[in-house]
């Protein structure tokens, strides 16, 4: 007969391997700092302008030729006031502008010299100035950034020199396009070309310009010595 089965042995119950329950699942737990924020969208980029220049030398110009002006002005009129002859620059002015016709030379002349000092002060107050600046891309609205087209044109002529058969490269970088200029001194042209262009135009990719330059690629063979 076999004897009923009852409460293991010490040393039974110490050979077995531990078992360990699982937990029941329940509701995700929270990070310390509160829920997870949702991940932020990609900012679209927001339109690039030209930088507009501060003016400051046409306007200090301006400013203290108005100054000295009307400081003489002021002055003169204050001592005619003040029971004192007008200076003699004034009075000869103040004739000559009652005696000379408007067909006088001097006055066409100065009336010239006005309308075009005029003229220039509209156009710097309506044109951005800063053309050596190219501006790049925005993707933040508080942030704008613009590269020296001098800079654009030393990346574009380093990532020339480095297609087999380019001898030497001048690029010039304008506001809407640089210009390559290439010798190859081996290598077929239309090869030379070809990987230019490719080359070039991932480099201008690269810039991150808001407008990026158009390329207008020229090769040659160097030409003969003597």
């Amino acid at each position: 007969m076999s004897e009923p089965r009852g409460e293991e042995p010490a040393e039974d119950a110490a050979r077995r391997p531990p078992v360990l329950e699982k937990p029941e699942p329940g509701p995700p737990e929270e990070p310390p700092g509160g829920p997870a924020a949702p991940p932020v969208p990609p900012t679209d980029e927001v339109p690039a302008r030209r930088l507009w220049s501060a003016r400051r030398v046409p306007a200090a110009v301006t400013a203290l030729l108005l100054l000295v002006v009307a400081g003489a002005f002021l002055y003169d009129v204050a001592a005619v006031r003040a029971g004192r002859d007008a200076m003699s620059w004034r009075r000869e002015l103040a004739r000559q502008l009652a005696e000379r016709p408007l067909d006088d030379t001097w006055v066409l002349v100065g009336a010239g010299v006005a309308a075009a000092l005029g003229l220039w002060l509209v156009v710097l107050a309506v044109t951005p100035g800063l053309r050596d600046l190219l501006p790049m891309r925005r993707t933040d609205a508080d942030v704008r950034a613009a590269l020296e087209r001098a800079a654009a044109a030393m990346v574009l002529r380093d990532r020339a020199m480095e297609v087999s058969g380019v001898q030497s490269v001048r690029v010039r970088a304008r506001r809407r396009r640089a210009d390559v200029r290439a010798v190859a001194h081996f290598r077929e042209l239309d090869d030379v070309r070809q990987d230019l262009d490719s080359v070039l135009a991932e480099a201008v990719r690269a810039l991150g310009l808001a407008r990026p330059l158009a390329l207008s690629v020229q090769v040659r063979r160097p030409g003969r010595k003597g």
